[in-house]
């Protein structure tokens, strides 16, 4: 028996015993979507209902099932400050209702702030099993998971088998970790949202704007991922992105992506966080050509623009007619966070070759509401502002809004928008002396 399955063996213990050492008034980071780790979430909720726990603060990024069911729990906010970096459907309800507190930050900060603006007391996550030399791979969510492992008094782990086996700077030793548990249920799978009859347009128009040889970058939502149907017929594309979803994994395979142009890390597949199913998580299993880095990396903007070429593709809610974007705010209320998408949009411009592109629907609610409009409703967010703005794509066409005057980018933005909605934007455009 090794030295290090022996301290695995030590470290080993149930999920009550492993968060019976976690305090009042603890502060608690986990592990990002797939990596949320159910068995310890279902721990801490069983303490805090047992009134053997109080005064937690949580922080989430995308809050998924297993978090939604266990210490956000409405029932809970009394013992349970929640705090999200990135808004879900899980846990939209109760940040309206002022149960869940958003933390504004660019995705890339979010590793600064737990290194240099936070105490951590307990990080937990889950990790791929331990291999011979005694290392735990952090497998789809390294984002800031990886940090908080390294800057918090206490790290326990749940060890998964489904949980694949990841290079780059995606391990973490045995010796750093406080706790294990073992857990072996399949990981969340995330599949994508069903396609639109507009897909097919957004597709075909993006993808004339991706030259071979470039790197590309797949932001969240259907849109984005919808894209990756549509570069089948490209060669020696390459990936760094922000997350890595199924459509770029059948690229993969099909011999479209191959890593073999990129100026960063050539022949590797860069990411931080992999959401998917369970055969792409089995694609990713101990693959080498695959690599994880956290945020703080991959989606610093000046790390992305060493990707010559570097196409980054995300997608917004809507649009003004000055070229503000808003990706995150709906109905008066916070829908979903800023995430990645600004690090991208600037970092791709500054890359030599380089575009950012933003898609959306020209309508929302059945074709009733225009996504174009011509000012925000006052306190909306503006994700993406309109100085950093480069292509906007509807299925109605393209517009490149870099170097273009107020008046040029009102009525190119307004010739994208749903044709029954033209003439209304034209006549604000005129009201407000842009025409």
């Amino acid at each position: 028996m090794s030295r290090y399955t022996a301290e695995y063996r030590q470290k080993l213990t149930t999920p009550e015993r492993a968060v019976a050492s976690i305090k009042n008034g603890s502060t608690i980071v986990h592990g990002l979507t797939t990596a949320e780790p159910p068995a310890l979430l279902a721990a801490i909720a069983d303490r805090v209902r047992a009134d053997k726990l109080k005064d937690l603060k949580i922080y989430s990024f995308n809050p998924q099932k297993h978090v939604a069911e266990t210490v956000f729990a409405p029932d809970l906010c009394d013992c349970i400050q929640a705090y999200s970096w990135f808004v879900s459907g899980s846990d939209r309800p109760m940040v309206r209702v002022g149960l869940n507190y958003f933390v504004p930050v660019y995705f890339h900060q979010v590793p600064r702030l737990i290194r240099d603006y936070m105490e951590i007391d307990v990080t937990i996550t889950t990790v791929s099993p331990m291999d011979k030399a005694g290392y735990f791979s952090f497998g789809t969510a390294n984002d800031f998971t990886s940090t908080a492992a390294r800057h918090c008094k206490r790290l326990i782990v749940e060890v998964n088998e489904h949980m694949p086996r990841v290079f780059g700077d995606s391990l973490i030793h045995i010796s750093e970790v406080d706790a294990i548990v073992e857990n072996h249920v399949p990981l969340l799978e995330l599949p994508l949202p069903e396609p639109k009859p507009e897909d097919k347009a957004i597709g075909e128009a993006i993808a004339e704007l991706v030259p071979d040889g470039a790197t590309i970058q797949l932001g969240i939502g259907g849109i984005p991922n919808a894209v990756a149907r549509y570069l089948e017929g490209h060669e020696e594309l390459g990936i760094h992105t922000e997350l890595l979803v199924p459509g770029m994994i059948e690229l993969i395979e099909k011999g479209v992506i191959t890593g073999r142009k990129k100026t960063l890390h050539p022949r590797k597949t860069v990411f931080t966080i992999a959401q998917g199913t369970e055969r792409m998580y089995e694609f990713m299993n101990d693959n080498p050509s695959m690599e994880s880095y956290p945020a703080s990396y991959v989606l610093d903007p000046s790390v992305i623009a060493q990707n010559d070429n570097m196409i980054s593709i995300n997608s917004i809610l809507e649009v003004d007619l000055l070229g503000q974007c808003n990706a995150e705010f709906l109905a008066g209320a916070q829908f979903s966070g800023t995430g990645g998408q600004l690090d991208f949009v600037r970092g791709a411009f500054q890359a030599r070759g380089g575009k950012s592109i933003l898609a959306f629907y020209s309508t929302a609610k059945n074709g009733t509401v225009s996504r174009i409009v011509p000012r925000f409703k006052p306190g909306t967010m503006v994700t993406t502002p309109r100085m950093d703005t480069h292509y906007l794509v509807t299925e109605y066409g393209v517009v490149d809004l870099k170097g273009k005057s107020t008046r040029e980018r009102a009525l190119e933005i307004i010739n994208i928008a749903h044709p029954q909605f033209r003439e209304q934007l034209l006549r604000e455009a005129e009201d407000m002396y842009l025409i």
